[in-house]
Formats: structure tokens, sequence, C-alpha cells
């Protein structure tokens, strides 16, 4: 017999995909499909469980930048990355995991990367009761040492930053596979944009900025100065 908290789950669950990220262009039936099938109550803590389908950031941590995001801006990022069931996907905040999810249930492999132990340690925990078995989790400062955690696997044919930066580094966006895509919500409050770059040539990028949205920035990326003269 189906429990009353199940059903509320599923409610919440189908009003998500239909009131939060059907309006936001997020018409793709695989990543709706996704949306419906991986719970993303699983992904949140006994605390928040009853607001794991409510449009907003649910926090993970001590930090403000400590946030799982909200589900259309998770959904829609992962529709616009378009991964291929044989592409190898770098993550760079893992955050709860759920976005890792999502992606792994779509690529061939994913590589998932935060820089806070207990977080990572609480995403694999989720991922492993949500059956996700292509997705490793690891503890690292992604842009320590020119990439170095993000390079050793490279090249990669997508990446999502889960956050934003200021600007797009380019020894990142060097990272990718040729057609590689990458993925960020890019620029300055109170204005960002989700940003997506193609790697189309050896040293040739073609970026489009098709949706505006908000995320807190990822810890120890470079921010450009703001002074002028």
């Amino acid at each position: 017999m189906t429990s009353p908290n199940t059903l509320s789950l599923d409610k919440a669950r189908f009003n998500m995909i239909e009131q939060q990220v059907r309006p936001w262009e997020v018409l793709d039936p695989t990543v709706l499909a996704l949306l419906d099938t991986v719970p993303r109550d699983l992904f949140v803590s006994a605390a928040h469980k009853a607001m794991a389908y409510i449009d907003m950031e649910l926090p993970l941590g001590s930090g403000a930048d400590q946030v799982m995001l909200a589900p259309r801006v998770q959904a829609r990022l992962v529709q616009d990355l378009a991964v291929q069931p044989t592409d190898k996907v770098l993550v760079i905040g893992t955050g709860s995991g759920f976005t890792t999810a999502l992606l792994a249930k779509l690529a061939q492999r994913v590589v998932s990367l935060d820089i806070d132990e207990t977080i990572a340690r609480a995403a694999r925990e989720h991922l492993q009761a949500a059956g996700i078995a292509n997705a490793d989790v690891r503890v690292a400062d992604a842009a320590a040492n020119g990439f170095a955690a993000c390079a050793a696997e490279a090249p990669w044919d997508a990446i999502l930053v889960a956050g934003s930066l200021a600007e797009v580094p380019q020894a990142l966006l060097a990272l990718l596979a040729p057609g590689g895509r990458l993925a960020v919500i890019a620029g300055q409050e109170p204005m960002m944009r989700a940003t997506f770059v193609t790697r189309v040539a050896d040293a040739s990028y073609r970026t489009a900025q098709p949706w505006d949205t908000i995320a807190p920035r990822l810890r120890n990326f470079p921010e450009p100065s703001r002074f002028s003269f």
C-alpha cells in the first residue's frame, strides 16, 4: 500500500516538472523523464525532504555558497549541455549529487569534484541510494594548480560547473575534447548568464548565453579586478 508521504512526494515531483521546469523551456523528454524517475528527495537532508521539489536553493552546509541549486536551473543546465551516451563528463561542484546523478544517467561516465569533504561524502551516499554506479565523486579544489585535478583525465566531452564564476577560465576550456561543451553560470550579480561554450577546433570556441539566472560563487576561482582607471 502506498503511504501518504509517498503520494505527497509524487505530487510534489509532478508539480515541480509541470509548474517549474517546463515553463523554463526544459522540454527534452529524456530530461523530463529523469526528473520523474530520479528522486530528488534522496539528495537532500531529512530536515529538507519536504522541500526537495520546491523552486528554491536548499542549504547543504554552513556556507552561503553551499547550496543545492533550484530544480529548474539544474534541469536546464543538464538539458542545454546536451550530453551523449558515449560522453565522459566532468562536474565541478558536486553539491548534493543530484545534477551529477542526472548527468550519469545520460553519459557513459561522470567524475564529480567538490572542495568540501563532508558534502562530497554525503553526495556519494545519495548517489549510492539512487543506484548510480557510473559517477565518481572526489574531494578536490578544482581550480588549484592550474586545474590539475580536472586535467588528470582530460580531455572531457562535457564539463558542467555547478555554480557561478566571474568568467570562464581559458585553462578549463582547454580541457575540452574537440566538439566538447562546457556549461557555467557566468558574470556578476545582479545579472548572470548561463554560458555554454563549445570547442569547435583546436583553439576555437563558440559561445552562447541563452538565459539569465543567479547562482552562488564556487570557491577559489579567480575574480577579476573591478577597479578601472
